[in-house]
């Protein structure tokens, strides 16, 4: 009977996951996939709770304290956080999660190598998988996060001919890996045991390093495919079905949308692992000479737009740091009510993470049909009346067709260029996350309204009530 309502739960479980991923999928049902998706967790981890385990000591003190520790931590965390700090939260909770593929993993390698415990050798490869894999993810998304923090420079720990480097050091892992599979137990695998723990981790920051900032989003795909990985190796390792059920539900949807954003940047992920994209490089259209830039008042910004028939939206990264998503959704407002059709384009690498522009968007309760993906938006602004660029810089970069010299060359972006006028709002002519000047600031169609994003957009809001 226990086994059989244990079956149950599991299976309810996996069907809460995967139907809660399902309804990830729109911004209108996330939340409640992200519930769904939370009460099977809760079945899964009560029904596992009572599963009887002969032998095992009374150690529910210790999983209801770390429980409630943890989840206080992550409640907190979650209410307090900015919208311009998710990134750094997903890297954190994401490498978490490798971590406890890693402390599950070395518990059940040690108690082997000591002689307490007896592995088939499938079993041991699954639990150093696990060590590998979940140490890459959790130092590799601790890296992600000083990166995103601002607290590392993408350039400040790269050693000459780092990618080399990085091939040499996963040989010698998975060489003392293959090693210890010949050892048995003992107190020498025993040592390389933690060898190998210390080579993973150390791997996984030499893996981020040389991956430059504006392929963060990729990166912070990749590494969440990982922990999925890890998190399905100790299911193995455990025989716990809603452990592989979740990992690989993980590992998958990581996986798949790394792809296809590799597709949206036209480059290969082994392109992004290795070419150190975003890390400060200078395109050769960075130098622009004379060009004038064009400055552009809030009243006529506002008088162009109060005007207009279709206005489309661009948002970016200096959207999320201004906290200025509601102030744009009130700008958008005040257009609708003039009958003015708005828009907004999004590019699948705008942010810092995968659908941060979604996220930031949906916060302020701006309709998700209105979001453009990058083709739509493509097609629909050769029709659009004035595009407003709100942040961005890199995604809407000419440069990426135009100029072969450019690291970004080759990547799709947004033709905001093609409407009858572009206004870029931003505090000033420097560079974006990616390092390299942008051509657009200086196109004739382009005018440019300097300031705080959220500071501009509220005068801007200002001078469209008194139209």
């Amino acid at each position: 009977m226990t086994t059989f309502v244990l079956q149950l739960a599991t299976l309810i479980g996996a069907f809460a996951f995967v139907w809660g991923l399902r309804l990830l999928s729109s911004p209108d049902s996330a939340r409640r996939g992200n519930i769904l998706a939370g009460v099977g967790m809760t079945i899964a981890i009560i029904a596992t709770l009572l599963l009887p385990m002969e032998g095992a000591p009374n150690n529910y003190a210790w999983i209801f304290g770390g429980m409630i520790a943890g989840g206080g931590v992550g409640w907190v965390s979650a209410r307090r956080i900015q919208m311009t700090a998710m990134p750094q939260m997903v890297s954190i909770f994401n490498g978490l999660g490798g971590a406890c593929a890693v402390v599950l993993a070395m518990a059940e390698l040690i108690a082997y190598y000591g002689g307490d415990n007896q592995m088939a050798t499938g079993q041991v490869v699954i639990a150093l998988l696990a060590l590998l894999i979940g140490g890459v993810s959790f130092t590799g998304s601790m890296l992600a996060f000083a990166k995103l923090q601002g607290l590392i420079w993408d350039n400040t720990l790269t050693l000459p001919r780092h990618n080399v480097l990085n091939i040499i050091l996963l040989a010698i892992t998975l060489g003392v890996g293959i090693y210890l599979l010949t050892l048995g137990n003992g107190p020498l695998a025993n040592t390389l045991a933690y060898v190998f723990l210390g080579l993973s981790l150390l791997y996984g920051f030499s893996f981020v390093i040389p991956i430059g900032g504006a392929d963060m989003p990729v990166v912070i795909s990749l590494l969440n495919s990982f922990t999925g990985l890890s998190a399905a190796a100790a299911g193995l390792i455990y025989n716990n079905q809603i452990m592989l059920v979740g990992g690989i539900l993980v590992g998958a949807a990581g996986t798949i949308l790394t792809v296809l954003m590799c597709e949206a940047m036209n480059r290969s992920l082994l392109n992004v692992l290795i070419g150190g994209f975003g890390g400060g490089g200078a395109s050769t259209a960075s130098a622009q000479g004379d060009q004038v830039v064009k400055e552009v008042s809030h009243n006529d910004a506002a008088i162009r737009l109060f005007y207009s028939d279709r206005v489309v939206f661009v948002p970016g990264y200096g959207l999320a740091v201004a906290q200025a998503q509601k102030v744009l959704k009130e700008v958008d407002d005040l257009l609708e009510a003039n009958g003015v059709e708005v828009k907004y384009a999004i590019h699948p690498v705008a942010g810092r993470m995968p659908g941060h522009m979604n996220v930031l968007l949906a916060e302020a309760d701006v309709p998700y049909p209105k979001l453009l993906d990058l083709d739509d938006a493509n097609a629909a602004l050769s029709d659009t009346d004035v595009v407003v660029v709100v942040g961005a810089n890199d995604v809407v970069n000419p440069a990426a067709e135009d100029d072969p010299g450019s690291p970004i060359y080759g990547m799709p972006i947004l033709r905001v260029w093609d409407a009858k006028n572009v206004i870029v709002l931003k505090r000033s002519m420097r560079p974006g996350y990616a390092g390299i000047q942008n051509p657009l600031f200086f196109h004739d169609k382009t005018n440019m309204l300097f300031g705080d994003a959220k500071d501009t957009l509220s005068k801007l809001t200002e001078e469209i009530k008194t139209l």
